[in-house]
């Protein structure tokens, strides 16, 4: 077992990180047919930018979150380990090039995402739209998700960017409201809220994924979800914050697996039709059940 590549706490006040947090060293034959193809295609995933601690078990089941639109984000989340500025522009041939690598992995389940693009007038939501089609011509039996950027209000470009044929919207919360000025600066609760909202009123199964650990408390977690399932939300995700470099948010606390159990079985009682909960969930962990 190896673990995780938390940050070192250096205070006494800052929480020592548990034993259960702890994954596999990423390896075997599956974990480098997806590397392989992964760097063949020069494409990017979130995996690999948002250092993921799941990529060894998705790897090694032939799986991967392809992000599309560059590897830098135009927003500076205090959370996020992908790189933030100002991105190159968007790569034309990515959406064939995606398709074309779902296609050899034999994905039966495919996730996409992307940085957010707040500089393009339509947020990048046509390369999304070509790239959608482009897997579902290529690979028409592959169901797909996609993990969809805040578009600012920018309604038309989110009909566009969840037009194009797939089965799952997810659109993350991140936080609950009271962080939301610290973790998501860039970002607006009732936006987000309204987001998945108009993704659920298009037809669309909808999905959002929160962190804990950075401060909130039990009775916001359940506000939360409460705001989720009023708005058309589905699926939730729940998984432990975990600081990937100095510069971001310090861990508050270490979330005891027995809480993770707790918020999944109260998720579902408010009427989640599923909630993945536990501190290693990310929002694509085990997306294949999601469907």
């Amino acid at each position: 077992m190896l673990e995780l590549p938390i940050v070192e706490n250096t205070t006494e006040s800052r929480p020592k990180r548990p034993d259960w947090l702890k994954v596999r060293l990423p390896m075997g034959e599956n974990y480098r047919t997806v590397r392989s193809i992964v760097d063949d295609f020069k494409l990017h995933t979130i995996c690999q930018s948002g250092s993921c601690p799941n990529m060894g078990e998705c790897w090694g089941a032939g799986t991967a979150t392809f992000m599309i639109l560059g590897n830098v984000c135009t927003r500076s989340c205090s959370f996020c380990a992908v790189k933030t500025g100002r991105p190159n522009e968007y790569d034309e041939d990515e959406p064939r090039r995606v398709a074309e690598a779902i296609w050899l992995m034999r994905v039966k389940h495919a996730v996409i995402t992307s940085v957010n693009r707040d500089e393009l007038k339509d947020r990048g939501a046509e390369i999304w739209h070509q790239t959608v089609r482009a897997v579902k011509e290529r690979c028409p039996d592959t169901t797909i998700e996609t993990l969809i950027p805040d578009t600012k209000a920018n309604w038309e470009a989110l009909e566009r960017m969840i037009s194009a044929g797939q089965e799952v919207v997810s659109h993350n919360m991140e936080t609950v409201q009271t962080l939301y000025r610290k973790v998501r600066p860039q970002a607006k609760y009732e936006r987000s809220l309204e987001q998945i909202q108009r993704t659920r009123n298009y037809g669309k199964r909808t999905k959002s994924g929160i962190m804990v650990g950075l401060g909130e408390t039990k009775n916001e977690v359940f506000q939360i979800m409460d705001d989720l399932v009023a708005h058309g939300c589905d699926i939730l995700t729940i998984g432990q914050y975990l600081q990937p470099t100095k510069m971001h948010l310090d861990v508050v606390e270490f979330v005891h697996p027995d809480v993770f159990a707790e918020y999944k079985e109260v998720g579902l009682s408010k009427g989640f039709s599923y909630v993945e909960s536990g501190p290693l969930v990310r929002s694509s962990y085990h997306a294949e059940r999601h469907i």
